[in-house]
């Protein structure tokens, strides 16, 4: 897949509005991250006791990053705030309604305390400020390079090579998706406009968890870069109103011939030498047709040719 420097990115988006200060949404609720332990989620906290700063995720993470900007951090107000959650968690508040496994080792290894639904408490000394990842058990992430996804039937994750990084994270592809959108599209967009992003985002990171034959140059499989040469994904990144519009489409499925379609995008129809009629989207494109009062179902299917939108 070609690199696609001409899509559209926040950054870009900025550049190409001439400085307008856009609208950029606060995070919301329990897929937002927003430092409060709300229902649905689990909950690091800083200090022991359930004090300090919180850090809320909706999924299972098999690496929460060790470095700003890129890592997992507590976001809430108290000790801690800003610290990256890998070996600085002392306690946690399960509300996510599975058990919960806390686990010494990246890559959901090494030794390991549960957390039922509902429960709260502090890591024992195996593993207070020495965890670097969780797993919501019931809802084992697959391993090694195949995905469990099929045409019909959403990923549960996805494998993102974290270019800057040089490592592959297995991401939950519900957040995968909701930590580009942002990215991709600009927040402060039309509603139809975020949710025909949405769908294009989720079928792209889609058709490539079942496509992808890529390996880094030390020989480890991945489905999607974290750069344009797929899409920008960025860690903590999600937005209230990117969210809705990946919540209020997540049951869409976009096919052609019953498989799932790669659903490209570009900034315009020319700013990408690429360009396929009917097969690519234009960002830009999509914010004016939704200003025009066009749906998000009708946007699609005036860009991408002969698809289904199903569930």
């Amino acid at each position: 897949m070609p690199t696609r420097t001409a899509r559209l990115t926040a950054a870009a988006a900025a550049t190409a509005l001439a400085g307008t200060a856009l609208a950029m949404a606060s995070p919301v609720s329990a897929a937002g991250r927003n430092g409060v332990c709300e229902s649905g989620e689990f909950c690091y906290y800083f200090n022991s006791d359930n004090k300090g700063s919180v850090s809320d995720f909706t999924g299972s993470v098999a690496d929460y990053g060790a470095k700003q900007p890129s890592c997992f951090d507590f976001k809430g107000a108290g000790a801690g705030k800003g610290d990256c959650v890998k070996n600085a968690a002392a306690s946690v508040w399960n509300r996510s309604g599975k058990t919960v496994r806390v686990y010494f080792n990246s890559g959901y290894g090494g030794r390991y305390q549960d957390f039922k639904a509902g429960a709260k408490g502090n890591l024992n000394s195996g593993l207070k400020n020495q965890n670097a990842s969780h797993q919501l058990l019931g809802s084992t992430p697959p391993t090694g390079c195949k995905t469990d996804g099929t045409h019909s039937r959403l990923p549960t994750t996805i494998l993102v090579y974290r270019v800057s990084l040089k490592r592959v994270d297995r991401v939950a592809f519900k957040t995968y998706v909701k930590n580009v959108l942002p990215n991709e599209w600009v927040p402060s967009w039309p509603r139809e406009s975020l949710r025909a992003g949405a769908v294009a985002v989720k079928n792209y990171g889609w058709y490539w968890a079942l496509h992808s034959t890529r390996r880094t140059s030390w020989g480890e499989c991945f489905d999607v870069y974290d750069t344009t040469s797929s899409q920008v994904y960025r860690p903590g990144s999600a937005k209230a109103s990117t969210n809705a519009a990946v919540d209020a489409t997540w049951s869409t499925r976009m096919t052609r011939g019953g498989k799932i379609l790669q659903a490209q995008y570009c900034a315009t129809t020319t700013a990408c030498g690429a360009w396929v009629d009917g097969d690519w989207m234009s960002q830009y494109g999509s914010r004016d047709k939704a200003n025009a009062g066009w749906t998000h179902s009708r946007i699609l299917t005036a860009y991408y040719r002969g698809i289904v939108l199903g569930s």
